[in-house]
């Protein structure tokens, strides 16, 4: 089993290095943090940066110094906009809107896209027979659209497809 894990940090090293070399654009991770009220003041929420990663469908893979070598299973995704005034539409609308508001006084740049509420993903023995999204089971990496989905790819095939897609995207997607 230990080889399959030593297997699984080869493959997503692998990855990473074939998304650097090919200068694919990676995205940022934050953690979303509500301060406590200071004196009873309330503070706003915000969200606070902890490096870059390149979000590989089900996956993020770290791209920065402080991120490198690690894997987080994708969670929340929020674009850098003007969170604009409370419309009070609908709650999603409006929970949308607070996580714009926190991410822009996270000082992120106008129009990154924003990954939180990720969860990391230990490379260790942990793997073995885990339920999340990446896991090793039969003593083969394998992954998971989410911990509730049944079915798992093997991660080598995985990776091939969605790193191929994001080196050389189909003609129109990035358009």
């Amino acid at each position: 089993m230990a080889d399959a894990v030593h297997r699984t940090r080869e493959l997503l090293d692998a990855a990473t290095t074939r998304l650097r070399t090919a200068g694919v654009r990676d995205e940022a991770l934050g953690e979303y943090v509500e301060p406590r009220a200071v004196l009873g003041i309330r503070r706003e929420p915000t969200i606070r940066s902890l490096g870059r990663v390149w979000r590989v469908g089900a996956l993020l893979l770290g791209s920065s110094p402080e991120t490198a070598g690690r894997a987080w299973a994708t969670g929340r995704i929020t674009r850098v906009t003007d969170p604009g005034r409370q419309q009070f539409v609908s709650v999603s609308a409006e929970v949308r809107r607070a996580y714009r508001a926190a991410a822009a006084k996270g000082h992120f740049d106008r129009g990154d896209t924003v990954n939180h509420g990720a969860v990391a993903i230990p490379l260790d023995d942990s793997l073995v027979g885990a339920d999340g999204v990446l896991a090793v089971v039969d003593d083969e990496p394998v992954v998971r659209w989410s911990p509730a989905a049944g079915a798992a790819v093997p991660l080598d095939d995985y990776l091939r497809d969605r790193v191929a897609l994001l080196v050389d995207p189909p003609r129109g997607a990035t358009d």
